[in-house]
């Protein structure tokens, strides 16, 4: 494995500033264990993510690319953690999720269709603002502790590439042709909600409707809150009255039905 490690890392130098960058950083980590697919995002405040590279067939790439950046990136704890101060690390999705991400309705609506085993992340700060996650995913299996351990060895390396070849990337973000800056997660989420006529939630209810979506339990919600998980399990029961629905199924459709209106 090192010497091709070696290798790969040299190429990985070589094609700096180039289009070939991307594929040959990917070819070195799998040069430390392999993987069956590869996605890189950059993040940049409240713009759309931009996709830099991937490595899916057709069909999935409708999935993790096109269908991800039309709005469900949003509740993606990747995204969420790249917006809070970012610490560049590598991480296992599962470590960053909420309590009840995999009981979730972006799981049970969105993630699954990615038919994963599991996903890690090389979260990266590229500079100016715009964070970088590289994930590395399994269709069969997890990564083994020894695996996580390997890829955690060759970081710096990983990070100080991604940021000297990435360095200025936010001005792809803010350019002409560039994806338009979307709102925070709470206000499209009231945004959403007022263009299907439904603007009949309280402020409460709305930070409610947030952390539901992304997947917090009642307790979690009630932590992050400062309320009792009764209270917040009463303002379940008022939000679904107010929008004539009856799960958190029906409500994660309605989030994603709106967004569509809000393109």
């Amino acid at each position: 494995m090192e010497r091709e490690w070696i290798a790969c890392s040299a190429r990985v130098v070589e094609v700096l500033d180039s289009a070939e960058f991307a594929p040959a950083l990917v070819a070195a980590l799998r040069s430390v264990t392999p993987f069956e697919h590869s996605v890189t995002f950059a993040y940049y405040r409240d713009f759309r993510p931009i996709a830099l590279h991937d490595d899916f067939p057709d069909w999935k790439r409708q999935v993790m690319v096109a269908d991800y950046q039309a709005g469900p990136y949003l509740l993606d704890p990747f995204y969420l953690q790249s917006m809070a101060p970012l610490v560049p690390r590598l991480v296992r999705l599962r470590d960053l999720a909420p309590d009840r991400f995999y009981q979730g309705e972006y799981f049970r609506n969105y993630y699954v269709r990615t038919e994963l085993a599991e996903e890690i992340g090389f979260m990266l700060d590229a500079g100016g603002g715009v964070s970088v996650v590289i994930s590395a995913m399994r269709e069969s299996r997890a990564f083994s502790a020894r695996e996580f351990k390997a890829l955690q060895e060759v970081f710096p390396f990983v990070a100080a590439a991604a940021r000297r070849n990435w360095e200025g990337l936010a001005s792809r973000f803010t350019a002409g042709a560039a994806p338009s800056p979307g709102p925070q997660l709470a206000e499209l989420i009231e945004r959403a909600f007022r263009n299907v006529g439904r603007n009949l939630l309280t402020p409460r209810e709305r930070e409610i409707v947030e952390f539901a979506l992304k997947g917090y339990s009642a307790e979690a919600t009630s932590q992050a809150l400062a309320i009792s998980p009764g209270t917040v399990r009463i303002h379940k029961r008022n939000i679904y009255s107010k929008l004539r629905i009856s799960s958190q199924g029906e409500l994660f459709s309605h989030f994603i039905a709106a967004l569509a209106e809000l393109d």
